[in-house]
């Protein structure tokens, strides 16, 4: 899907099956039509749906060990956040592992199970502020492997095991809502955003917990010291940081090197039926451009808000289109690549957006339902330097790898993430 100018549970489709079937049976009967195809060799008839320039790896990641405690009847939880170290360091935040249904298959994804409702870090009969909820599903979720590192292979490498303790605190807890490195970090330090219990941790590359913004289960909007709800975090090239603030405080918070609270900007809109500049409803993601411009995913308004590091607005866009009507659209996720475009994970439609940096839409690919490759709620997207994909997906509970398709369109995948730190 492609256009000029600006523009604003999961559903199985059995009828894929006999397509693939066919696709299957046409090669078969065309002997090399796919291999000329993936050489880049004469036309390209491959559609891009449902995952695009890319092809799912299945079984991936591998299940986790059971050398700590056991796996059985346990399964992967809300997935926060994904980040690509490298092709052999994914780190992965996770809220907690789900229990799965009796007779259900060992490591099925919670979205692919017969339970009602999406994969949730949350505590049975408890909302997102700590309320009470008439939700209850009678189990709960426990804080196991919620800092994993994988492999190529999805293998586990590493694992933090004592961070477990501190997205377990107190009873409104859900863990990790976001993983991240700075590019800039000679030392890579790995933070983590908790948003439930508003906090944001600074880690070493080992595993030392250094710095803590925010006041362990308080809300508010106050310099570093409190926040509400977070979400994520961007850095200039000099070490500044900007931390956005997030569901509740509906603010950007930007911090020096540091790590001393230095501004903030934004604010809940004067008139909610008509959100101006500077406005924000959950302020969910955060990334900067190779031009120093800090893009501002307003997620509660659909749209993207543009800033200088001194909060001067500079621009904004809807990220739906206005003929749409009220589509519900929830827009996940965002980041920046070095080649300059923005890629947006957008939960309802079940796509990947690319925007150019002023806004434009040039490209889309996804589809709902729980097969593999398709999507639910990209909360997190990120890259290795092989071009490798990987989605965290919070509703249905699974972190997926995408390799590129040999002979696809370069502009359609999405482009690498910028690291300037050392790669062992």
């Amino acid at each position: 899907m492609g256009g000029q100018g600006r523009s604003e549970k999961l559903m199985v489709i059995p009828l894929l099956l006999m397509v693939a079937g066919l696709a299957s049976c046409d090669q078969a009967a065309n002997p090399g039509v796919g291999e000329a195809q993936a050489a880049g060799e004469g036309r390209w008839s491959y559609q891009d749906w449902p995952t695009g320039p890319y092809q799912v790896v299945l079984d991936w990641p591998r299940p986790l060990p059971d050398d700590r405690h056991s796996h059985d009847g346990w399964t992967w939880g809300s997935m926060g956040g994904v980040y690509a170290e490298s092709p052999d360091r994914i780190w992965v935040a996770m809220r907690g592992e789900l229990p799965l249904p009796e007779g259900a298959e060992p490591w099925t994804a919670y979205g692919a199970t017969n339970l009602v409702g999406n994969a949730t870090g949350n505590g049975d009969g408890i909302g997102a502020t700590c309320q009470v909820s008439q939700n209850r599903r009678g189990w709960e979720r426990r804080f196991e492997h919620s800092i994993i590192v994988l492999d190529g292979d999805g293998n586990m490498v590493d694992e933090w095991p004592y961070a477990d303790e501190l997205f377990s605190q107190l009873p409104c807890g859900r863990g990790p809502h976001q993983i991240k490195m700075s590019p800039y970090d000679q030392e890579k330090h790995v933070w983590i955003i908790d948003d439930q219990l508003h906090v944001i941790y600074k880690f070493t590359y080992e595993g030392e917990l250094v710095l803590t913004h925010g006041t362990l289960g308080e809300r508010g909007r106050d310099a570093g010291r409190l926040f509400d709800r977070p979400t994520d975090i961007a850095w200039l090239p000099d070490g500044t940081y900007f931390i956005s603030d997030g569901y509740g405080g509906k603010r950007v918070a930007k911090f020096d090197p540091d790590d001393n609270f230095l501004m903030d900007w934004g604010q809940a809109p004067a008139d909610p039926q008509n959100p101006g500049p500077n406005e924000f409803q959950t302020v969910h993601s955060i990334a900067i451009s190779p031009d120093g411009r800090i893009y501002v995913l307003d997620r509660g308004h659909s749209r993207m808000q543009v800033f200088d590091e001194n909060g001067t607005f500079l621009d904004m866009w809807p990220l739906t289109s206005p003929h749409w009507g009220n589509q519900g659209t929830l827009m996940a996720n965002h980041l920046i690549t070095t080649d300059g475009y923005i890629w947006v994970g957008d939960a309802p439609t079940n796509r990947l957006l690319k925007f150019d940096l002023e806004g434009n839409h040039l490209y889309s690919w996804g589809a709902p339902g729980i097969q593999a490759g398709r999507l639910a709620c990209s909360h997190g997207i990120t890259t290795d330097q092989d071009g490798n994909l990987f989605v965290a997906d919070c509703f249905a509970g699974r972190v997926q790898k995408f390799e590129p398709i040999p002979g696809a369109d370069p502009s359609r995948m999405v482009g690498q993430i910028l690291r300037q730190y050392p790669i062992e």
